[in-house]
């Protein structure tokens, strides 16, 4: 059997709600969509046919007026719900027992950051058989940045699908796929486009579980950063948006190794999660890459070098901006935090960075008000001010869209500015 679309031409006979009355709709509208309604002529054709009598039509009013008066006594009976913030807090993400399996180092090559992405997403596939990648061009295209390519010969058609030109519904298939008790990671060409789709990850994806305890086992790949002349709708590093969502996880790697693992265990996890991939690493940037199947923990930060002088927290394509600078300082002792999850942070990670240096600061490629810099500095400050030996210090992209002109670009860029923030800091 195949499914079968009814599409009903019909007429709202009430108010968009309660208060907004009808007073505003002619009587003849009514009267002549009234003649139309599907449910009153349905009942007058089963009473014609004799499938039904007018008892049966009756009893079964009662019936459903019964459900609905013993659903409401039920409801008006409840208990009041005694609040408890932690227990609210807690209960945003499906419980999930995250269980990291440890690469193995001696079976590592060096490869591209897009062969990482690529290996995570091959991994899952082989790992669970109800997983689907969906997005525009992902099948025998391969996307248009070939992260998928021969996934659709591979794995086949039913497995790897193109997508319509519609983020809302590329997303929102996700979720209905998960009512079925299958996975998805759905690609969006470009981060920015996400937009388009914004009501059904935040409303939707985000708020599930919260509301109706329905998880959303969603992984939306986020191809996003500038640095490549793309312009202001192709290079927007829009994390920030999703930060503020309660429901959502978000990840960001910086290297081949972290790629495929955040991959794999975003791909095992119950609950939504922004897979965030830097497009100008895709094949700028390369590392060891271990063989097989492993996973990286979600909401574990990455200490990438320890130091006393002063803690650089980043991540994405800032861990590689930080270690250039840092190279152009062997007299100081760096530490060097890279967060690689966004949501939820390790907070831990960033006690232990602040403690030990005592001069901080966060760089990231987003723009600066209103960027995750912003929230973890205010963390810092409200809870460990008193190990604090000079102001935190935030480095981030200017406050306009992203240019098209190289020489634009590049000032609209951290990169250069993150040398003369860290000396304004070191100078403190």
């Amino acid at each position: 059997p195949e499914p079968v679309l009814i599409e009903c031409m019909t007429f709202r006979m009430r108010g968009h709600e309660e208060a907004s009355g009808t007073k505003y709709v002619p009587q003849e509208l009514f009267d002549k969509w009234g003649k139309k309604d599907p449910i009153d002529n349905y009942e007058q054709y089963l009473l014609r046919k004799k499938v039904l009598s007018q008892d049966d039509v009756e009893q079964i009013r009662n019936e459903i007026s019964e459900e609905i008066e013993a659903g409401l006594e039920d409801a008006f009976n409840e208990p009041e719900i005694a609040p408890d913030p932690v227990e609210e807090v807690n209960d945003i993400y499906m419980p999930f027992d995250q269980q990291v399996v440890a690469p193995d180092w001696h079976q590592a090559q060096e490869k591209r950051f897009v062969d990482g992405v690529s290996e995570g997403l091959r991994e899952g596939m082989k790992q669970h058989e109800n997983l689907i990648i969906m997005g525009q061009d992902v099948a025998g295209y391969g996307g248009v940045f070939k992260v998928t390519q021969g996934f659709s010969e591979e794995f086949g058609t039913e497995r790897v699908r193109n997508t319509t030109l519609c983020e809302s519904a590329i997303i929102e298939t996700g979720f209905g796929l998960t009512l079925t008790g299958m996975k998805s990671v759905i690609e969006m060409q470009f981060a920015d486009f996400i937009s388009s789709g914004f009501n059904a990850v935040v409303n939707v994806l985000a708020k599930g579980y919260y509301r109706w305890q329905q998880n959303a086992d969603v992984v939306i790949r986020m191809t996003s950063g500038a640095g490549v002349g793309a312009g202001p709708f192709h290079s927007q590093s829009d994390e920030a948006w999703f930060f503020h969502t309660p429901g959502l996880k978000i990840v960001f790697p910086s290297n081949p190794a972290d790629a495929k693992g955040l991959m794999t265990a975003a791909i095992e996890d119950p609950n939504p999660v922004l897979y965030f991939e830097h497009k100008a690493m895709y094949r700028g940037i390369k590392g060891q890459l271990p063989d097989g199947y492993y996973t990286t923990e979600i909401g574990k930060a990455h200490r990438i070098q320890e130091g006393d002088d002063v803690a650089i927290i980043t991540y994405g394509m800032g861990i590689h901006w930080a270690q250039q600078t840092i190279r152009d300082h062997p007299e100081l002792s760096f530490d060097l935090l890279d967060l690689r999850s966004l949501q939820p942070l390790d907070w831990e990670a960033i006690d232990e960075s602040v403690k030990r240096a005592g001069k901080v600061i966060i760089l990231h490629e987003d723009t600066k008000t209103g960027g995750i810099g912003a929230e973890i500095a205010a963390y810092i400050t409200e809870n460990l001010f008193e190990y604090l030996d000079g102001p935190v210090q935030r480095s981030a992209s200017l406050d306009t869209p992203v240019p098209f002109a190289t020489t634009l670009e590049q000032q609209f860029l951290p990169k250069e500015r993150f040398q003369k923030d860290l000396e304004q800091l070191i100078d403190y």
